[in-house]
């Protein structure tokens, strides 16, 4: 019986964690659940999962939770719930970079992270993933591409020797046939409008920027421990193959299902180990064509910003996710187009002076730092 922390659990990844849990009730104890505001699904995950803790970001939100459980409240004590409650795995769902700090409590003192969030490794991965080798804590990944690229490689092909080239996949988001000349009048409602996956408002609107690639492609880079260059784009409308992994001797490996976040979730709690699942796989008979195009850098700049930040390294990739988590808050309330995301990221990242091997410290005063510019810029330049 493996004790679960769940993270973010009544959003998209929470929620689908927790019905894999209660599918292997045997194997799995839900110890601990933290949400940002929704006390409603939460009283009813607590009264279902029986947890010994929970905790509510939202301070005021946390004085409606009723049920008889231990209680934490503010970013401060979801990491001392962190730190308090004895776990085996933590699932990691919430998203943005507020799960750095609690990423960073909760390496120590669990065996195995299953990570659905990117940003924090965006932020600060090599302080993550040097952590958790020194702890002996594994960090397995739940994006449903670094999952498939994770599930691609045996043991003895871990070694960047070994690899050619990996290849993540995208479906080109909600706005893959949208002429670029009409991204200025992009409504939040057009962008979120995700063709194949359900998620969250903001990173829906980095699938429709094609930012979540660039995201990915960083995230990929620490935890394989490549080089950016040995990391591709490409554009996959069908959403069957969730990303490949080509090899030097000419052999590529893709993984391969359909679009429900419980099969990586599942194969990161029960790893090594395959279960039954309830999730019906690809119905190979009605696949007609597996198409695969190069992204245009030009409709989807973010996608090459992102590259250029991962190849400057040092502090520039922290500051390219905390300028993009701004500007998309700001477009999603309606006070910046769709086209002005790429353009004020660009001029934070072009006023940034990168510190070079960055610590902790560094990494949350660029994140401050590149939040604040962002809003300085977007007060007096209307994008």
């Amino acid at each position: 019986m493996r004790r679960v922390i769940v993270l973010g659990s009544t959003g998209s990844i929470g929620v689908n964690a927790l019905d894999v849990v209660s599918r292997f009730s045997d194997d799995f104890k839900v110890v601990a659940l933290s949400v940002n505001s929704n006390v409603t699904l939460l009283e009813k995950q607590i009264k279902k999962f029986r947890p010994e803790s929970v905790c509510v970001v939202n301070e005021s939100a946390a004085e409606k939770v009723k049920s008889k459980v231990r209680k934490y409240k503010g970013e401060e004590g979801l990491c001392r719930m962190v730190r308090d409650t004895k776990a085996d795995i933590l699932v990691m769902g919430i998203v943005g970079s507020s799960a750095l700090l609690p990423l960073l409590n909760a390496i120590p003192r669990v065996k195995r992270i299953a990570l659905a969030n990117k940003e924090a490794l965006v932020m600060a991965g090599d302080i993550i993933m040097e952590m958790a080798e020194r702890n002996g804590t594994e960090i397995l990944p739940v994006d449903s591409e670094h999952s498939a690229i994770f599930q691609c490689l045996a043991p003895g092909d871990r070694n960047e020797k070994c690899i050619k080239n990996i290849y993540l996949t995208g479906s080109g988001g909600p706005l893959l046939k949208v002429p670029r000349s009409k991204f200025r009048d992009i409504t939040p409602t057009q962008a979120v409008n995700h063709p194949k996956w359900k998620m969250g408002r903001k990173i829906s609107v980095d699938s429709a920027t094609m930012m979540n690639k660039g995201l990915e492609v960083i995230e990929a880079h620490h935890l394989f421990g490549l080089g950016v260059d040995k990391i591709s784009v490409v554009i996959h409308p069908e959403t069957i193959v969730h990303s490949m992994v080509e090899f030097i001797d000419g052999s590529t490996l893709a993984q391969m299902g359909t679009c429900d976040m419980r099969t990586p979730i599942q194969y990161a709690l029960t790893y090594p180990l395959r279960k039954a699942s309830s999730v019906k796989g690809i119905a190979f008979s009605e696949v007609k064509t597996l198409n695969f195009y190069k992204p245009d850098l030009k409709k989807f700049p973010c996608l090459e910003i992102a590259y250029g930040a991962a190849g400057s390294g040092r502090t520039y990739p922290c500051v390219l996710n905390a300028s993009n988590e701004i500007a998309v808050a700001e477009f999603l309330k309606g006070k910046i187009k769709f086209t002005g995301i790429p353009k004020v990221i660009e001029k934070v990242l072009g006023a940034h002076k990168g510190v070079g091997s960055p610590g902790l410290e560094d990494i949350l005063e660029s994140d401050e730092w590149a939040r604040r510019k962002t809003k300085e810029i977007l007060s007096v330049i209307n994008y």
